[in-house]
């Protein structure tokens, strides 16, 4: 049986991107697969009665800063989008049409570091059919599934599904009945993909 590791992810989250940027060297040592999980990290904190870090002032610049300490230590680049907080439903709608179609790794290749790299504002339609395209995936239908009720009740069930499972944040990750919150987290992620 193949080792997995499930990751519960909205691009809003910054923690998320730092986990999306360290899964799959940590799933690739163990060789595991990841399960993506979009969902819908407004309605995670609407369905727990959870709210962003941000709405807490110092704990909001703390987080600020270790997420920066933790981009450091993973060499990648993290950049504070400057249209940070934005509505992330049509990004997620986005990845579920994605998933659908089997694109979904490629969507999180270009949206994950536009939103937390490059400081794309991704709240506005257009960037994000730029970004789409420069990374050859078919932004129409991309877009035009985002519309489309098929896609609107799963991302719907999985955000539901997710709160029942015991989820109140991103990222969270399961290996097999196990929960991780947090990408401070991975290191026992690997403990356990390793057990």
């Amino acid at each position: 049986m193949t080792k997995r590791v499930e990751f519960y992810f909205d691009v809003g989250s910054p923690s998320g991107y730092l986990a999306w940027t360290q899964l799959p060297a940590i799933a690739s040592e163990a060789g595991a697969e990841i399960d993506y999980r979009p969902i819908l990290l407004g309605g995670i904190f609407k369905a727990t009665g959870n709210t962003s870090p941000a709405e807490v002032p110092a704990k909001g610049r703390y987080l600020s800063m270790d997420l920066a300490r933790f981009a450091r230590r993973y060499d990648v680049p993290l950049v504070y989008n400057s249209a940070f907080p934005i509505n992330t439903i049509g990004l997620m709608r986005g990845a579920v049409a994605a998933q659908q179609a089997g694109q979904l790794e490629a969507y999180l290749d270009v949206i994950y570091p536009a939103f937390w790299a490059q400081d794309v504002d991704l709240g506005r339609p257009e960037e994000v059919v730029r970004c789409l395209r420069e990374g050859d995936l078919d932004a129409e239908f991309l877009m035009r599934r985002t519309q489309e009720d098929d896609v609107k009740l799963e991302l719907r069930q999985q955000s539901d599904a997710a709160v029942a499972r015991g989820l109140f944040g991103i990222p969270t990750m399961f290996v097999g009945d196990e929960m991780f919150f947090g990408q401070d987290r991975l290191e026992f992620i690997r403990e356990a993909l390793a057990g």
